[in-house]
């Protein structure tokens, strides 16, 4: 259903930096880009995680009430990545834990441009 999505940052480096080391953790890298654009992911088939530099060259917004879940895999998977986001200088927005017991494990950072994270691990039935 997605393609990709599209996060804003306003240093490209550490942006890139912080996410080549932290979705490494999921067997994903940067798979193209430019300049002021990179994708990551897993392959070119799969959804993708974009990083860009706005267009309009304006300030970037890391906007309230939206954010990307990333698939930990496992409560273990979830935890690792919480762990790393936060050594790789991220804040902490809610410490992994169940939200919905034996439905969806969660866990809640900003990443350095103050972009919401959620890494997940979501089973149903």
């Amino acid at each position: 259903m997605l393609g990709y999505t599209t996060i804003g940052t306003s240093d490209m480096d550490r942006a890139v930096e912080f996410y080549d080391s932290l979705l490494a953790l999921i067997g994903a890298k940067q798979l193209f880009g430019m300049d002021r654009i990179k994708f990551y992911g897993t392959s070119n088939d799969a959804p993708m995680l974009a990083l860009c530099i706005p267009y309009d060259e304006k300030p970037h917004d890391a906007g309230n009430g939206w954010m990307v879940a990333i698939p930990g895999g496992s409560k273990e998977g979830v935890d690792k990545l919480y762990a790393k986001a936060i050594e790789l200088g991220a804040a902490d927005d809610g410490a992994p834990g169940d939200r919905i017991p034996n439905v969806f494990y969660g866990a809640y950072v900003r990443d350095l441009d103050g972009n919401k994270l959620c890494f997940m691990d979501m089973k149903f039935g």
